[in-house]
């Protein structure tokens, strides 16, 4: 076979040099948010950028003896690809989870994001996602090896062309950072993204060990950590407390016009419907630690009173015996249970929580069918709670809490109302899940937010019907959101605010929080309160103890 000619040679060096100098041009200058690029169709304009991690690796680069020369370019190339792949994964978080990937605390969340793949494209797709994203990874990391060790070489051997190069950019950037000129969307000129990125991934893991010594301690200064039980929720006496968590029920459920008409159907439904059975409702904001996801951070923070927005935290916490809101009832003299239908495997947080019994998925005996992630519909877990707790005769004071899952993603297929008498042991559910599928809703971010709206409407709905059917004069229920749902449907600029509401029918449950400028019905006006959620554990303690008597 003939040997190529020199001209096509040449062809050939100056296309790979080209493609491997655009290679890691591109990993230098590349956001870890899709925001970050210029807005709307100025986005090719970050192309005029100059890093200055380049810069320096080019004359430290040349600087260096031949005989380390290839071995530093390489391992610049490994660095440089860790980081995109890093960026790329921050990207992914960003876009679902609307904050940046922990290189010490998130690997376990993958695992989560596979079981969402495969709920929302199938098992054989998410696997070949799976396998596409690992073999990207070792094609980046590869490719930005060989890049960097091609580019080295190149600029060894033209240090007459490289060194003059190298010295006019320099010149540029320092003279566009001091005038910090910006592109459209207020982004610098002169670029530092890949050595910010490098500097936070070094320095995570003794940011997360600084951070979680300092939480734990924090964990032990608590006002009602050694309050006794008749001190203790003493204006609730003989009422019976439901607090219920509506999964990624956010603000934007309530106020986003997009998709929140269903949702606010379903709340005006439901003041009427609760005023006709004798409820009235106060209703505000509080602002989750989590977005997207991360359920059990959420819920760890309401009912804990402590900031818990990571699984460092979240790890600690389950470590203490900080004092929490359903374990301040089982020490007050409550029956406290969980109703868990989400929960499949052993879980030893139930103990932390301080609930006497935990029903979880096999507990609540559910033979229907599965909706997508949700192990059953709201309204089947309301109606086995009702008859295995609340609706029992005779019994002492209780506190529920109970974890409403039908509005978790992918948001397919959704449960309609049934009547609570044809429930049975939920087979009747069966033709509901045939409906639809993730697949089919997936395929359009219109119709993503459409039935999100669906879901979350069906969560406050079976709540608020089974309050209404079933609530007693003793009634008080506690139900929020416990995150905003992901930015596929709020976008990433989205805030982490939730709903919260108070039902009960004794007035004198309500006049203790009326200090708190509350709405008067379950649907929280745009000017209510907003609290940060770890803050609610004491404002309910206060209020409905000895602190909240009238003076």
């Amino acid at each position: 076979m003939s040997q190529p000619s020199k001209p096509y040679r040449r062809v050939i060096r100056h296309v790979t040099t080209g493609f491997a100098a655009v290679l890691v041009f591109l990993a230098l200058i590349l956001p870890d948010q899709i925001t970050r690029l210029p807005p709307g169709n100025h986005w090719y304009t970050a192309l005029v950028r100059i890093p200055i991690e380049g810069l320096i690796a080019g004359v430290v680069l040349l600087l260096t003896p031949v005989r380390w020369r290839r071995w530093l370019a390489a391992g610049l190339g490994l660095l440089l690809g860790a980081l995109t792949v890093v960026k790329l994964v921050d990207i992914g978080f960003f876009a679902v989870l609307a904050r940046r990937f922990d290189p010490v605390l998130d690997w376990t969340l993958f695992d989560d994001g596979f079981n969402f793949l495969i709920d929302s494209i199938g098992k054989a797709s998410a696997t070949g996602v799976a396998v596409g994203a690992v073999l990207l990874t070792v094609a980046l990391i590869a490719g930005m090896t060989w890049a960097m060790m091609r580019l080295t070489t190149v600029a060894a051997g033209n240090r007459k062309l490289a060194w003059p190069g190298l010295g006019v950019a320099s010149v540029a950037w320092v003279a566009l950072f001091t005038m910090s000129v910006q592109l459209i969307g207020g982004i610098p000129v002169a670029s530092s993204a890949a050595a910010n990125l490098a500097q936070d991934t070094a320095l995570a893991l003794p940011r997360d060990l600084a951070d979680k010594r300092k939480f734990v301690a924090e964990t032990l200064d608590d006002k009602y950590r050694d309050v006794p039980g008749d001190q203790l929720l003493t204006a609730l006496r003989g009422k019976d407390v439901v607090i219920s968590f509506i999964e990624s029920y956010g603000r934007d459920a309530v106020e986003n016009p997009a998709f929140n008409s269903t949702v606010l159907t379903t709340l005006g439904d439901g003041d009427k419907k609760l005023a006709a059975a004798g409820f009235a409702a106060r209703s505000g904001w509080l602002t989750s630690p989590t977005a997207g996801g991360g359920s059990w951070l959420a819920h760890s923070t309401f009912l804990s009173g402590m900031w818990v927005n990571n699984e460092s935290r979240y790890r600690s916490l389950m470590a203490t015996d900080r004092l929490t809101l359903t374990r301040s009832f089982k020490t007050a003299g409550y029956r406290t249970v969980g109703i868990e239908p989400g929960v499949i495997f052993a879980w030893p947080e139930g103990q932390f929580y301080g609930y006497d019994q935990v029903y979880d998925k096999a507990a609540l005996n559910y033979h229907g069918p599965q909706f997508s992630w949700s192990p059953m519909p709201d309204q089947y877990a309301l109606s086995q709670f009702q008859k295995m707790e609340y609706g029992k005769a005779n019994r002492g004071p209780l506190l529920a809490e109970i974890t409403l899952t039908s509005s978790h993603t992918p948001w397919a297929p959704v449960p309609s109302m049934l009547d609570w008498d044809q429930l049975g042991d939920g087979s009747v559910f069966g033709p509901m899940a045939k409906s639809t599928t993730p697949k089919e809703v997936w395929k359009d971010d219109a119709k993503i937010r459409t039935e999100y709206g669906r879901a979350a409407a069906y969560s406050v709905e079976s709540l608020v019907d089974w309050a209404a059917k079933y609530g007693d004069d003793n009634l008080v229920m506690v139900f929020l959101g416990d995150h905003q749902p992901a930015s596929v449907v709020v976008g990433q600029t989205a805030g982490h605010d939730v709903p919260i509401t108070v039902i009960a029918k004794d007035p004198k449950v309500l006049d203790r929080i009326a200090s708190w400028g509350w709405t008067s019905s379950i649907k929280p006006a745009a000017d209510a309160p907003i609290w940060t959620m770890n803050t609610f554990r004491n404002r309910f303690l206060a209020a409905y103890g000895p602190e909240g008597d009238p003076h």
